[in-house]
């Protein structure tokens, strides 16, 4: 199993995008309606309560979901140009098929369909939303246990990794390790063309990641990010625009004492049934949604 639930967006007009994703991507809608007060203020969002919000779930029917609140556009805004959360990753089962469909989509191809230097398992292609925001779409191609990777069961299944952009790769490896208890794999340096297209560098520059892995399965990339990069800026006591939040199951809420940025409360619905769910803030300020739940 996985320990990623859900991917948070920001977007200008839920329904949509929840179009769009179901028309482009099979997702379909699994919950809809506004934001509840008390968990914006959990977000530490106050002015994303009452706004509309979309629970989408991909075709294969795994329970790990995109969700989709609405937010005003922020003019500042450039995807992989700062802190926080980046991109979702999505597993696809025949990523040349998905980008023969992307070409006849809204969605921008930013990154053809090719194979991923220091990670021969997967070949990846980018496409950002009409939300700015950026999606990578790829194929497992060794699935299973001891890769790590799931196995797609849809042409375009479930989000699978959440990339997070770092202006401190160790300080952020540490926070992972030492608060969620996530073993981190070694820096590995490589040429990211999504990152140095951003930021105008030349393409043989290589940029360190890392991922994290839990239940099994590899589910979090953190980036170090270029010193070019900044803070995301939002409107005063909302989401930040792009990927807002990352959802998480975690087994030891004991380990989190301490660190919540607000408490766990039980919540209902597809995402949280009925289990403790509360937020940290990674050393970026990204919120990391946690929920009660899985085996690390």
């Amino acid at each position: 199993m996985t320990l990623l639930k859900c991917a948070t967006l920001v977007v200008a007009d839920v329904a949509a995008s929840s179009a769009r994703y179901s028309e482009w991507m099979d997702y379909r809608v699994v919950e809809e309606g506004n934001v509840p007060d008390d968990l914006a203020q959990a977000w530490q969002a106050p002015a994303s309560a009452g706004r509309p919000y979309a629970l989408l779930q991909p075709a294969s029917g795994e329970e790990v979901f995109l969700r989709f609140v609405e937010g005003d556009p922020v003019a500042s805004y450039a995807p992989i140009r700062t802190y926080g959360w980046a991109a979702t990753e999505i597993c696809v089962s025949d990523v040349m098929a998905v980008s023969a469909r992307m070409e006849e989509s809204p969605f921008e191809i930013i990154g053809p369909p090719k194979d991923l230097d220091g990670f021969a398992t997967v070949k990846p292609m980018q496409v950002k939303g009409d939300d700015q925001e950026i999606v990578y779409l790829t194929q497992i191609l060794q699935p299973g246990e001891g890769s790590g990777l799931p196995n797609p069961t849809s042409l375009v299944d479930r989000p699978f990794i959440m990339v997070l952009a770092s202006d401190d790769l160790e300080a952020s490896v540490k926070w992972v390790e030492d608060v969620l208890g996530l073993p981190v794999i070694d820096p590995v340096p490589i040429r990211y063309s999504m990152i140095n297209q951003a930021f105008d560098l030349d393409p043989e520059t290589k940029t360190p990641i890392v991922t994290a892995r839990g239940a099994g399965q590899t589910f979090l990339e953190i980036d170090q990010y270029p010193a070019e990069a900044t803070v995301r800026e939002k409107h005063e006591g909302a989401l930040p625009p792009g990927v807002a939040i990352t959802s998480m199951l975690h087994p030891d809420f004991a380990r989190l004492d301490g660190h919540w940025a607000s408490a766990p409360v039980v919540r209902e619905g597809p995402l949280y049934a009925g289990k403790r769910s509360g937020v940290l803030l990674t050393p970026e300020g990204a919120l990391l949604e946690v929920i009660e739940g899985g085996t690390i």
